[in-house]
């Protein structure tokens, strides 16, 4: 690790620009970012993700609000802001980095209803700019665990695949992945070494409610014995009816789950942002049913 990086605020902007824009799928893009300030990015996992900020309208680069040393302030200061001002922001997963050039991937789900980040996806073009926040991560194995579940939808996929390609020699994993159609399925890559027993099993949405489909399928999977530890990503209702599935019907020990909600339908990273706050506020502190 390099001095700067040991010295830089935990809360610190980092501003790429776009290096090169590519399609993976018909609605999958990774878009490759590059600048000094990605040399020092450190490694907070496979699932690791940051919050990227994009110019508001009529402006070439995000209009920054101050930090703070704390983040909770710093995210009532952000959402205070007025919409013609504050830049658009949305939580995405890095893909791969690569610090010594100073590069990171970040695919972009390209959706028929678009929010500020797919929207902006659609047209980047070498030299667009965005800022940076993160990373953090979530994804944490506890000792003991036997094998591993990765259950989410196409917003999950590049968590997943970096998940896949750090999994130890000899890991047994087991996958589902949900999207909209075939068109979605990308190669998806299995232990570094490998080896180990990992299988995928796409599942297609074919027009019925997110997280429908594949919940079905991890009800009726047979699953590894005892000691696993699943990781949940994706949809909101999708994420919370899995879990609950694998404590109640399966159980799994709560603490051998990570899980988290990427996105929640008719509801924007804003809202769900002010409802977090509200709560806070209440204090309340459960984990969701």
């Amino acid at each position: 690790m390099t001095t700067e990086a040991t010295t830089r605020p935990a809360l610190a902007y980092r501003t790429g620009t776009v290096r090169a824009v590519r399609d993976l799928t018909p609605r999958l893009r990774r878009v490759t970012f590059a600048g000094a300030d990605l040399r020092d990015v450190a490694d907070a996992g496979p699932d690791q993700y940051v919050k990227v900020f994009f110019p508001t309208t009529g402006t070439t680069a995000p209009r920054l609000p101050a930090l703070s040393d704390d983040s909770l302030s710093w995210y009532r200061t952000y959402l205070a802001l007025p919409d013609t001002v504050r830049p658009p922001m949305r939580t995405y997963t890095v893909r791969a980095a690569r610090p010594a050039l100073g590069e990171v991937d970040i695919d972009f789900v390209r959706h028929a209803d678009p929010g500020p980040g797919s929207s902006w996806a659609e047209t980047a073009r070498p030299g667009d700019e965005v800022a940076f926040l993160g990373p953090h991560g979530l994804y944490s194995v506890p000792a003991g665990t036997s094998w591993q579940l990765l259950v989410g939808d196409e917003t999950a996929v590049p968590a997943i695949s970096a998940i896949l390609e750090r999994l130890p020699e000899q890991a047994i994993a087991r996958v589902f992945v949900e999207v909209a159609d075939a068109a979605d399925e990308i190669p998806l890559p299995g232990p570094a070494t490998g080896h180990g027993d990992v299988r995928v099993e796409w599942v297609h949405r074919d027009g019925v409610a997110p997280g429908t489909a594949v919940l079905d399928a991890v009800r009726r999977a047979e699953l590894p014995g005892a000691m696993p530890y699943a990781w949940l990503a994706g949809e909101a209702g999708l994420v919370k009816h899995t879990r609950r599935h694998l404590v109640r019907d399966r159980g799994v020990d709560k603490r051998a789950i990570t899980f988290t909600g990427y996105w929640r339908r008719g509801r924007t990273e804003e809202d769900a942002g002010r409802e977090r706050l509200r709560r806070h506020d209440r204090g309340e502190t459960g984990e969701p049913g």
